[in-house]
């Protein structure tokens, strides 16, 4: 079914209401709006998003932040309402967070995204949904596309719980459109890094820089050969800004990532030069850091050809330029490290 809602040209001013604004990636997108000259209303109950996140546009009049959870649906259905635009970030992160938390991450995953898709297709409002690359699971594929298979391990291991919460807001979103045309866009983030991300849940960038700047030993589960790529928020905030302006991107799914890898090993050493740090590295077993049965990917690495065909985008920004940004802000104990 088409969308009932037309796109609104990128140049004039919008509503937009980010659910998880105060949290890593949402600030940033929050900060990025307000650069475009459009409002922006975060909704965050602080479990993992932060006030100092948001401190530096606190103070902007076309920014508002309500402390309060995406599972009080009066309050969403109010929102989304006087909004033209919703972007759902909020969600239960962090694999270390997720092994922890496993019931509330499925009520907060789950539920809140219905609440989000529900109040939207009422106010026939568009919606980004945020995703993860995590969907792929265990696909072996050496680059993975938006329509390769998801290969999701065993319900008895608890890692697998965001893959398969995250999938299933997919399919509710995917489903909202084609039952009730509300116009909405998935976005699948990799390893999206920057300032302001914190290491509580398990994040291995800031982890790395907080533990080389303190002099202390780097902790790599495994044996670090295991690849990631790693984006850059700003990157990753264009993207789903672009993807928010454009009708043709209504009722897809993109990647968002950066396809260069570098192993796990190697992101320490590079971590630990570029802090002129006395750490070193220490391997820890992955039975010693996460319960019986944990599973880990040896490499994850995504196709960026739809977005380069939806939108010329690929990722500009170096990793290296991302770990100086990121090492400048930690050193400062900068939350705010505002774009520039």
């Amino acid at each position: 079914m088409e969308a009932v809602v037309a796109q609104r040209p990128s140049h004039e001013h919008l509503r937009v209401l980010i659910t998880g604004g105060a949290g890593f990636i949402g600030s940033h997108l929050a900060e990025f709006l307000l650069t475009q000259g459009h409002s922006v209303t975060a909704i965050d109950n602080l479990v993992t998003g932060r006030t100092e996140n948001v401190a530096h546009i606190a103070g902007d009049e076309n920014f508002e932040l309500i402390v309060d959870t995406v599972l009080n649906e009066d309050l969403v259905t109010h929102a989304v309402a006087r909004h033209d635009l919703v972007i759902h970030l909020a969600a239960a992160v962090g694999v270390r967070w997720i092994i922890d938390n496993p019931l509330l991450s499925i009520h907060t995953n789950i539920r809140a995204t219905e609440v989000v898709l529900d109040a939207a297709a009422r106010a026939g409002k568009k919606v980004v949904i945020a995703s993860t690359s995590e969907v792929y699971g265990k696909n072996p594929k050496p680059v993975l596309c938006e329509d390769d298979d998801s290969v999701i391990g065993s319900t008895h291991v608890t890692r697998w719980l965001y893959a398969n919460t995250k999938a299933t807001d997919e399919f509710l979103a995917l489903a909202y459109h084609r039952d009730k045309g509300l116009p909405v866009v998935i976005v699948r983030f990799f390893n999206t890094v920057g300032p302001r991300q914190t290491g509580r849940y398990g994040m291995v960038v800031p982890n790395f820089v907080q533990q080389a700047l303190a002099n202390e030993p780097l902790t790599v589960f495994g044996d670090g050969s295991q690849t990631r790529c790693f984006t850059d928020v700003r990157d990753s905030v264009r993207a789903v800004y672009e993807l928010a302006m454009n009708p043709s991107a209504i009722g897809h799914v993109f990647n968002i990532g950066n396809a260069r890898e570098i192993s796990i090993r190697s992101l320490a050493h590079l971590v630990i030069r570029m802090t002129d740090s006395r750490s070193h590295v220490k391997l820890v077993p992955y039975e010693k850091a996460y319960p019986e049965g944990f599973e880990d990917m040896q490499r994850r690495v995504p196709s960026t050809a739809k977005l380069r065909e939806f939108l010329g985008w690929a990722p500009a920004i170096p990793l290296e330029d991302n770990l100086s940004r990121i090492i400048e802000c930690s050193r400062a104990g900068s939350f705010a490290g505002a774009d520039g």
